[in-house]
């Protein structure tokens, strides 16, 4: 047997006891029981909260912009939005929904709306609870979920363990992901090779996180708003080509969702499971990363902070997971297979596979001929840029947290330096990595750090509704 044939095997056998475990881990994790309790939670704050999603949305607006000023303390209410925005927009907008749609139908569209809407009151409560337990640094404000679960609930061990799963859930497992994405765009666009993606990936974001919040709040402001515009602009044009598809698209989703397609009416529990998993993947409404961005506003009030990231939440799926969704479905540029054996159930477009990627690319394209590949994969460069720069603030907040009030700043600094190296290793390690495997383990991050951060929530809730009683007061002064 050949050297390279025994260094194959080897690999082989490292591997795939790996993807194994992550498989059964992920099954564990993602349990239906999560998912009964994110669409409950939301489903108790929005009642909780009178639906303030809806009933205070122009509140939303005005508490987004603020008045542009900032302490010495901390960031606007504007730069916390972009910044919890970037970490919500990325690789799940585009390769996220083309991956519910492959694996749950038009159908799961419908429940990543849902779980959206419940959730942005869950972002709010998660938000304004990261306010009202927020702690100082040299840095300026800290916190988020790890700082209420100690401050409010008191217990100081499940805090620190929360801390621990958001470094290694946003700083080594979702990394990947986002990597993993953007290196299947630029393959399929420029042909250029996954390791040199990895590397210049890890090279730009070293030269941001180098930086720290400030740096990171000020370029997530300029770059956000742009790739976002750029990017519904697109898929508006799309979409306007594919108009007359629009209503029975929209069909297919309701009846999707409910197991009524004759395609998908098999696969209903794939349907709501990956739309709620590629929802909350993509907002993050219970995870807690935009709780701990929050936490660094410098805001009058905590609701004004809640207010302003509820909205984050319609941003990104409503607004952007749409308009991929429906460029997809309107275009008719997927494939639809069974999550469990893995049969092809729908081939529309059996050129692209399994490819998620190329679903957005090839409904660009069905419209821009030949531009759909170079704009998906520099989209993706922008939208995978400022996701990981939002991962890594919250895996340093995280860090900040673990070392709050001990005397030990050179020992922080140089976990903070190791941990910069790691999340850059783990770019690296997604560009180069299987998809499946990576998506698997970036669904185990999501998971782990939700299921004990809506728990948390549903507990301190009540805090939350006094802070936004007492600001709708203040408001009518």
């Amino acid at each position: 047997m050949s050297n390279d044939a025994n260094i194959v095997q080897f690999f082989y056998f490292c591997m795939f006891p790996m993807e194994k475990f992550v498989s059964i881990v992920n099954v564990i994790v993602w349990s239906p029981a999560l998912v009964v309790l994110l669409i409950g939670a939301g489903l108790y704050f929005s009642f909780r909260t009178k639906f303030v999603q809806v009933m205070r949305f122009g509140l939303l607006i005005r508490s987004l912009m603020g008045d542009g000023k900032k302490g010495k303390d901390g960031i606007t209410s504007f730069e916390a939005f972009c910044l919890a925005l970037s970490g919500r927009v990325g690789t799940g907008n585009i390769v996220g929904v083309a991956t519910a749609i492959a694996l749950g139908g038009p159908g799961a569209v419908f429940w990543m709306w849902i779980i959206s809407f419940f959730g942005a009151s869950t972002a709010f409560v998660e938000s304004t609870l990261a306010q009202i337990f927020k702690f100082k640094h040299k840095t300026g404000f800290r916190g988020g979920p790890a700082a209420y679960i100690e401050k409010g609930l008191g217990m100081k061990w499940l805090a620190m363990v929360f801390a621990i799963l958001t470094i290694i859930g946003y700083g080594t497992l979702l990394p990947t992901v986002q990597a993993n994405g953007v290196t299947t765009a630029m393959v399929n666009s420029f042909h250029i090779p996954p390791a040199a993606v990895g590397l210049g990936l890890a090279f730009l974001l070293g030269l941001v996180i180098i930086g720290g919040i400030k740096s990171i709040s000020r370029v997530a402001s300029v770059i956000t708003p742009f790739m976002t515009a750029g990017y519904l602009i697109i898929a508006l044009i799309v979409i306007a080509f594919h108009i007359k598809e629009v209503p029975s698209v929209l069909l297919s989703v309701i009846t999707g969702a409910f197991g009524i397609n004759p395609v998908c009416g098999g696969i209903l529990g794939s349907t709501i499971m990956m739309g709620v998993k590629r929802g909350i993947f993509s907002n993050e409404a219970g995870e807690g990363g935009g709780a701990i961005v929050s936490a660094s506003a410098d805001v009058p009030h905590p609701a004004r902070q809640g207010l302003a990231q509820c909205f984050s939440v319609y941003v990104d799926t409503l607004l952007i997971c749409t308009a991929t969704a429906l460029m997809i479905l309107c275009s008719g540029t997927y494939n639809i297979f069974d999550s469990g054996s893995g049969e092809v159930l729908l081939q529309n477009a059996p050129e692209l596979g399994n490819n998620y990627v190329g679903f957005t690319q090839a409904a660009i394209d069905s419209v821009l001929a030949g531009a759909g590949g170079a704009f998906v994969g520099i989209a993706m460069v922008f939208f995978v840029f400022t996701t990981v720069m939002a991962y890594y603030f919250y895996s340093e907040s995280s860090i900040m947290y673990l070392f709050d009030g001990k005397d030990r700043p050179k020992t922080e600094s140089a976990l903070i330096w190791i941990y910069r190296f790691v999340l850059l290793g783990s770019v690296i390690f997604g560009a180069l990595k299987e998809a499946d495997t990576v998506w698997q383990m970036g669904d185990i991050g999501v998971g782990l750090t939700a299921w004990v951060n809506v728990i948390a929530l549903l507990i301190l809730c009540p805090k939350a509704i006094s802070a936004l009683r007492e600001y709708e007061d203040s408001l009518k002064k």
